[in-house]
């Protein structure tokens, strides 16, 4: 009876024994089909387009001083009134013309100490803004703007403030087609790696719509823009 219960305890743990290596292989071959599942790889698509700026925002600053402060207000008008005239012949709409208050300094107020006096008491800034989707009309405008400098016009120039701009509001129409460029570069950049890598391309694991800039073609053109878009993927790999 004792010889019988070796037997069968001798055969239940050869039993257990082959089924933990059976589980073990079965785990080891889950394990190896997981990790070969994670396999991935990560690529970039980029698209670019060059388009033409469809607003212009020029801003055209003049200064003027004087002793009197009547006589200061009414030259700004009268210089005002001018430029605004200059603008309209050369095909403005007067609607995209602005005048803002002038600015105004009285620089007896800021004089300090027994320095000598300045030739003008008042000195002022005044600025018209042209805000505009004609773009090449107001480009055609600013080439002849020196002819209201030879009339005594004292421009001003070269600062942050009076910086002409121009902006591209079409992003929203060109997008959808440039992400679709852009996605397609990027699977064919992974596909490429697939192959020198001797693995199949399977589904996209995780993907990024994609970054979108904005900048001038270069510092001669700003009316031109540059658009960029990368979409950023990450595909599977299998072998």
């Amino acid at each position: 009876m004792q010889g019988k219960g070796h037997g069968s305890a001798l055969i239940l743990g050869v039993c257990l024994l082959a089924g933990l290596l059976g589980l073990g292989y079965q785990l080891g071959d889950a394990a190896r089909d997981y990790r070969g599942f994670e396999r991935s790889v990560t690529v970039k698509g980029l698209s670019e387009r060059e388009v033409p700026a469809d607003i212009v925002i020029w801003p055209i600053s003049f200064t003027e001083a004087d002793n009197d402060l009547g006589n200061l207000y009414r030259s700004l008008e009268s210089r005002t009134a001018a430029i605004r005239a200059f603008l309209l012949q050369r095909g403005i709409a007067s609607e995209a013309v602005s005048v803002s208050p002038p600015s105004i300094t009285d620089k007896s107020a800021q004089q300090y100490g027994s320095g000598p006096r300045p030739e003008f008491r008042y000195t002022a800034v005044q600025t018209v803004t042209v805000y505009s989707g004609s773009v090449e009309t107001v480009r055609t405008a600013m080439s002849g703007l020196a002819e209201l400098g030879k009339g005594g016009i004292a421009f001003t120039a070269g600062d942050y403030q009076n910086r002409i701009e121009y902006i591209f509001t079409g992003l929203n129409d060109i997008k959808p087609a440039m992400i679709e460029e852009a996605t397609t570069r990027a699977r064919e950049a992974a596909q490429k790696f697939a192959q020198d890598s001797n693995s199949l391309l399977g589904k996209i694991k995780r993907a990024s719509q994609g970054q979108i800039s904005i900048s001038e073609r270069d510092k001669n053109n700003p009316h031109i823009k540059k658009i960029r878009v990368v979409s950023t993927v990450e595909y599977y790999l299998s072998d």
